[in-house]
């Protein structure tokens, strides 16, 4: 009889009695582990894989219960693993936002917001809240205000635009309750007409307060609500193969208050994706106290597989941080900076608290190695605890030295495919085609995990970081990367699996396809080896795998996962939308492309017809009636 080894070490076989819960077989399967890379089958049992091989292999691990899952000869990948993504703020708000993330027009776009319109009630928002920029549509521009209060009379509309500003329709304006009088905060712009009367537009120059100070008049989801939301916006992850994320906190998200949805659905046994989180002090003056009250309360690795602390940042003080806006000059770093970075970086090590930490430009990498150098002066850094930089867009190799001789590592993000353009026109093309240098950081054998920093920068879909690391190019096409800073697809998946795994201690156990790791997995709708480069960011996962869960079925394999409860509130933009907007790759061949184009075009003719009528601007026009025009 066929052995194989369980993850305590003893055999397993049908003679013993245990079998496997779940078999994956006829699979093209890329496990990410060098000892064996590829295999056609594996083999789960609670929640981990127990074998991986041949489809053969595992044949003596079948038995009465074993659930059999045929991949139909699709490729399989390690589940993908998010290194920088607010998670937790994206789920709780999933259900609120209309997503213009992968819509190919602005036309579409509009569209998209005039159909919402009819459905949102009387007090409530219509918000498009990042994942998005002008450079992706068709006419390579952002709406105007005009054109969002003819699309939307009297129901506010709040259009955020990455980290660089927000576009408001006359009604956002009334309920956010902006005038002639109000003052904008430090680093924020309100413009105004020749009356002095605000426009709708609001600007960060560079800081994005007043952006996010407006968007937190709007309406929240109850708290029910914001667990539909979390398991939505959970599930729509797993639509793309994550399987795993690091949440970088965010502003206002209070803990343990605003952790109360994924700490419940833990729990409960219904997250769909591993969370490994992290506290955000944001409260300006009070973030050592909010630290120190932290510190006592948990200790990073608290939770357990599915939800634990992972340590402090991205921000353990405001002071230290910059802005990625590159639409505005790198801003100043203060005074009371490096005091303040010091006085949280020595906290954290004494109570033994790992951190990470924003910083995008090498000017403040520089500043913060100062301060860490200091306390490693006095023999306190970095203590054993894992940190690490995020972004680091511009850091230089004599600050990549200085990282790696004390430790760190780097968290990397596609902001430069949605942001780039505006980078390159400040910097120039030759300082765009090595950010960030992630060669570089790979040379001097760096961890460096990769993500999105999802929701309000680049989009959610992970396929669109996997791409940009590989072929270098902005969301609107445009050639950023030089040759030397692209990625293998190989490599590049390495960053998106083993990496972020590296920097929650658990490569161990997750992030490569082998007995006793995690059973976290996709099959893809397409082999992401394969596939033109151009149409990496289309592929999506058919059926993805958590601890041997079947979380997400499409295509093929569709029915094969439990369902969600339905979408509440039902008005909600996700009810008629979804989320991620798909399109056709491009590679597809043209008269494909052009039939898909012919019918959304068709498609979105009568359903704005519809609107029309709907709204009493125009009659319905159906032959026999008195105003039907053949011509």
């Amino acid at each position: 009889m066929t052995n194989t080894m369980s993850v305590d070490g003893t055999a397993r076989n049908s003679g013993s009695g245990t079998y496997a819960d779940l078999l994956v077989r006829n699979g093209r399967i890329h496990t990410g582990d060098p000892a064996r890379p590829a295999a056609s089958a594996l083999a789960v049992h609670d929640g981990r894989i127990v074998a991986v091989g041949d489809d053969e292999d595992v044949a003596p691990l079948v038995g009465p219960a074993t659930r059999i899952v045929d991949a139909l000869g699709k490729r399989i990948i390690p589940g993908l693993n998010d290194s920088h993504m607010h998670v937790i703020r994206g789920g709780l708000n999933y259900l609120l936002e209309l997503r213009w993330d992968g819509v190919p027009s602005l036309h579409t776009a509009l569209w998209l917001l005039r159909d919402q319109v009819r459905r949102t009630p009387e007090g409530q928002w219509i918000r498009v809240v990042g994942g998005w920029t002008g450079e992706q549509f068709a006419e390579r521009r952002l709406p105007t205000v005009s054109e969002l209060n003819a699309a939307a009379p009297e129901t506010p509309v709040f259009v955020l635009h990455l980290y660089q500003s927000a576009i408001l329709n006359r009604a956002a304006v009334r309920a956010i309750g902006l005038t002639k009088d109000s003052v904008a905060p430090p680093g924020g712009e309100i413009v105004r007409d020749h009356a002095g009367e605000p426009t709708g537009l609001l600007l960060a120059t560079p800081a994005s307060a007043l952006l996010f100070s407006a968007l937190g008049k709007a309406p929240a989801l109850t708290e029910e609500e914001q667990v539909v939301s979390t398991r939505h916006f959970l599930a729509e992850l797993n639509r793309f193969g994550l399987t795993s994320a690091i949440d970088a906190g965010a502003t206002f998200q209070d803990f343990p208050d605003n952790y109360a949805t994924v700490m419940q659905l833990a729990e409960q046994g219904r997250l769909t994706v591993r969370i490994a989180y992290h506290l955000f002090a944001y409260n300006t003056g009070q973030e050592l106290e909010d630290l120190r009250r932290w510190t006592g309360l948990a200790k990073p690795g608290y939770g357990d597989e599915w939800l634990r602390l992972n340590g402090a940042g991205e921000n353990v003080a405001w002071s230290p941080a910059d802005f990625e806006n590159f639409t505005q000059p790198r801003p100043l770093r203060p005074e009371r900076a490096d005091r303040e970075l010091e006085a949280a970086i020595r906290l954290l090590l004494d109570e033994g608290w790992g951190f990470r930490l924003h910083a995008t430009y090498d000017e403040t990498i520089r500043a913060d190695l100062d301060v860490f150098e200091k306390v490693a002066a006095d023999g306190g850094f970095p203590r054993g605890v894992r940190w690490f930089f995020d972004h680091a867009e511009t850091v230089s190799e004599a600050s990549l030295d200085r990282i790696a001789a004390l430790g760190g590592a780097v968290s990397i993000q596609n902001r430069m495919m949605f942001q780039g353009s505006a980078f390159a026109d400040r910097y120039g093309t030759a300082k765009a085609a090595n950010t960030p240098p992630i060669r570089q950081m790979l040379d001097r054998g760096l961890v460096t995990a990769a993500g999105t920093d999802a929701t309000r920068v680049s989009s959610y879909n992970p396929w669109l970081s996997l791409e940009w690391l590989v072929r270098g190019r902005s969301v609107g096409g445009r050639l950023l990367a030089a040759p030397e800073n692209r990625l293998s697809r190989e490599t590049a998946l390495r960053l998106y699996t083993v990496a972020g795994a590296e920097l929650t201690g658990e490569a161990h156990v997750k992030g490569v396809l082998k007995e006793g790791y995690y059973a976290d997995l996709a099959v893809l709708s397409e082999d992401y080896f394969t596939v033109p480069e151009e149409d990496i960011s289309h592929l999506e996962s058919l059926l993805t795998v958590v601890g041997g869960r079947l979380v997400h079925a499409a295509g093929e394999f569709e029915g094969m996962a439990a369902p969600l409860s339905p979408v509440e509130p039902s008005w909600s933009p996700v009810a008629a939308f979804g989320g991620y907007y798909r399109t056709m790759p491009p590679s597809s061949p043209s008269g494909v492309r052009q039939a898909r184009a012919v019918a959304e075009a068709a498609a979105e003719s009568e359903e704005h017809r519809q609107w029309r009528v709907a709204r009493g601007d125009a009659e319905d026009r159906v032959p026999g009636s008195a105003t039907f025009d053949p011509c």
